[in-house]
């Protein structure tokens, strides 16, 4: 067992966690979340000792090995892939090395002998003899072939280097598993690889993340970072926002009597329990929510934005015609000969191996860049608002928020005061003097909301999402996600959240060098198909 004992970290008079006391048991895994700036990483490198707390201690159960998903990347580039991944069982490593060395020695004695011989019973036991079979294994399954497994970690590129450090967290079954943003520059497969993985992980796992598929996932518990403080509840992270959301409501219910509260908590607790049991999770965590005390769901203090797109009409038959479009990028085909209709009840997933031509693409339809061949059209009903991936050109003066969004309203918008500013800077969380602060300060999670303002000041009823939960924290990626659900416009999305891209989107195009593969599905249904896989393989070839 993992525990914290009053731990309380503050630099200066910033306070990230006063007196937390929490246990992480075996057989469980938990989700991590909080706001940016909560602290979520910090309190990770509290529990594997990276950081020292100003007060309080992290106890382990004697005898259990933890591990790390390493931060920094470059840490191993004189290793090879292989010995990369065996390094992570840091003692089964050590007695392979001073094993190595005693052969190695030019005057072997018989006390070496005995020495060696008793590494290599020590050297079995933890399993040793299969340590390399096991270690190759793991990285095949991340998609890390056996070509690559004698390569250098500083000849890698930066995805591979980053599966091999998760298989190196990974290795060796450790009894404690912390995991820091896992799937950031993962692909969907090796995302799903890794969802199973955990899912049928019998020993403790902690990790912090955005992915809300992710986590719904892997997760039987929330550990929320919220105020100072750290409180686990039961289930996955759809669960915790649901109940604790309704929990909400039937707080400001004066009329609703105890009673009736408490029965539809319990409903509520039973249908969740038994959409549970159809998931992937192992049957051991299948049990968790069916163990929930009722007192457990309490209402949640986090502020979500309110991301409200409202179209001043409706889109007309024409909405967007493509025929025979192609980018290309230093010599190399993004994507060639696409052509496709648009719909109104469309909201299309854009999906690419090649995600710069997600990117070209997007670009070019919304005339900040120039196709290589081929034509589009927008329909003239069309209002369109576009969340660029980068967005750095449309912050590079030095006005206050206010200003800044005050030279992207409407010209069919009149009597601008300060009230109108004020009210679309406040559903994005902007109050007080945060809205004279100047734009060059902002981060990326500011950024794009400030983006997200100037689009809702558009009234759109085509939106354009790139990459649209890039730098936000799981409450302004939740409330945009419900936002793009109740939207009744047109929506083109490209995302890597799967939770997002499944709840919101009924087409999936794939643009490829070869023209394009377009179903009428969801996101899991394409992943599922095995038609897609096949023509994928084509398309690429």
């Amino acid at each position: 067992m993992l525990s914290t004992n009053n731990i309380s970290l503050s630099y200066g008079k910033r306070v990230l966690f006063d007196e937390v006391s929490i246990n992480f048991t075996k057989g469980n895994c938990y989700g991590i979340i909080g706001a940016n700036g909560a602290g979520k990483s910090t309190f990770l490198k509290i529990l594997s000792g990276e950081i020292e707390p100003n007060k309080g201690n992290v106890s382990i159960t004697p005898g259990e090995r933890m591990s790390i998903l390493k931060q920094n990347h470059f840490e191993f580039n004189e290793f090879t892939a292989l010995s990369t991944v065996l390094m992570g069982n840091k003692h089964l490593w050590d007695i392979q090395q001073k094993k190595d060395a005693l052969y190695m020695k030019e005057d072997f004695s018989e006390a070496d002998g005995i020495k060696a011989g008793e590494l290599e019973a020590e050297f079995g036991e933890m399993g040793g003899y299969t340590a390399d079979s096991d270690a190759a294994q793991l990285l095949s399954d991340l998609g890390i072939g056996d070509i690559l497994h004698q390569t250098l970690m500083e000849d890698l590129n930066g995805t591979d280097r980053i599966r091999v450090l998760l298989a190196q967290a990974l290795f060796g079954n450790p009894d404690i598993l912390l995991l820091d943003e896992p799937t950031n520059d993962l692909d969907v497969e090796t995302i799903r690889w890794l969802e199973n993985f955990l899912a049928d992980y019998e020993n403790t796992a902690i990790v912090v993340s955005h992915d809300r598929h992710f986590l719904d996932t892997v997760c039987t518990h929330v550990a929320d970072v919220d105020r100072n403080k750290i409180n686990i509840y039961t289930g996955n992270y759809t669960f915790w926002y649901e109940s604790s959301q309704l929990a909400a409501r039937q707080l400001s219910d004066k009329n609703k009597k105890n009673e009736e509260k408490r029965k539809d908590l319990l409903d509520f607790i039973a249908r969740f329990s038994a959409n549970a049991s159809k998931s992937k999770q192992a049957t051991s965590r299948k049990k968790a929510l069916e163990k929930l005390v009722i007192e457990d769901i309490k209402p949640s203090n986090r502020k979500y934005p309110g991301i409200i797109f409202k179209p001043d009409r409706m889109v007309g038959n024409d909405i967007l015609k493509v025929e025979k479009l192609s980018a290309y990028a230093d010599g190399v085909c993004l994507f060639a000969d696409v052509s496709f209709d648009i719909g109104k009840t469309d909201k299309i997933l854009f999906v690419s191996k090649n995600q710069l031509a997600i990117h070209a693409f997007f670009d070019i339809i919304n005339n900040e860049a120039k196709a290589d061949g081929g034509t589009y059209e927008w329909g003239t009903t069309i209002t369109k608002a576009y969340l660029p991936n980068n967005n750095e050109q449309y912050f590079t003066g030095d006005l206050s928020l206010m200003d800044w969004l005050r030279q992207y309203v409407p010209d069919t918008v009149k009597d601008i005061d300060e009230d109108f500013l004020r009210g679309f800077l406040g559903k994005m969380l902007f109050n007080g003097e945060e809205l004279m602060k100047k734009t060059r300060v902002l981060s990326g999670g500011e950024k794009v909301r400030c983006m997200l303002s100037r689009m809702m000041l558009q009234n759109p009823n085509c939106i354009v999402l790139d990459e649209p939960t890039n730098h936000l924290d799981l409450e302004s990626i939740t409330a945009f996600n419900n936002g793009t659900i109740d939207f009744p416009g047109v929506i083109l999305m490209a995302t890597h959240d799967q939770a997002f891209a499944d709840s919101v989107c009924n087409r999936i195009i794939e643009l490829t060098p070869n023209g394009i593969i377009d179903r009428i599905c969801n996101y899991e249904e394409y992943l599922d198909n095995e038609r897609v896989h096949e023509l994928r393989l084509e398309m690429y070839a």
